[in-house]
């Protein structure tokens, strides 16, 4: 029972510490708290979470072993990734910069848009599918307690939504908001550079 809690504790660790590092995840969900509502930044970060949990279920399921044996399955992965985050950029940069933000106008993102962009966004990347799966083995034994499929799963979820949601209502209150309306233009460019360098890195990684 200890080294299971032992465990947990690591892995835990590992994926609160690997949320909260900036990447495209991270973008998103600070960037729709600031240009569109805290409701909507919230949903994003369920999808965040839910695609967390996904992560978790497949690495368990043997996916390292599966993209090791297949390496063009994981090639293909990554191209369908990074050309996605390079959609998302081009998203950002085609913004039109003159549409101010008001109160009639927070709120527009749809549960279901923000919802599917934050699970697409964080599934977008397969090697945090690997990472899940080497953060497993190294915590895990081979003899893995049933209790364990369901554990980690909900536990990585639970870990990225709350994460995340933290950052959303920090994010969607008023002084990061009046910012971004300030610099509207300069934090769009700005993120759709970043969302594109990362989109480009996972392509030629």
């Amino acid at each position: 029972m200890t080294d299971n809690l032992i465990a947990l504790f690591a892995i835990g660790a590992a994926i609160l510490f690997g949320a909260m590092s900036p990447g495209a995840s991270f973008l998103l969900v600070a960037r729709t708290a600031m240009s569109s509502s805290r409701r909507a930044a919230i949903y994003v970060a369920a999808g965040m979470g839910c695609g967390a949990l996904v992560f978790a279920v497949i690495a368990l399921a043997g996916l390292h072993a599966l993209l090791t044996l297949v390496p063009s399955l994981y090639t293909a992965l990554k191209i369908a990734g990074g050309c996605y985050l390079l959609w998302l950029a081009l998203k950002m940069f085609r913004r039109p910069s003159n549409r101010l933000i008001d109160s009639a106008s927070v709120g527009k993102m749809s549960f279901l848009r923000a919802f599917t962009t934050g699970i697409i966004t964080q599934i977008s990347n397969p090697h945090t599918a690997l990472v899940f799966a080497s953060i497993f083995s190294a915590a895990l034994t081979t003899n893995i307690r049933p209790a364990m499929y369901i554990i980690l799963p909900l536990m990585a979820f639970a870990i990225d939504i709350l994460w995340y949601a933290v950052v959303a209502v920090l994010l969607s209150t008023d002084r990061p908001r009046q910012a971004y309306v300030k610099y509207r233009k300069f934090i769009d460019k700005l993120s759709g550079g970043i969302m594109a360098g990362l989109g480009i890195r996972l392509l030629l990684k």
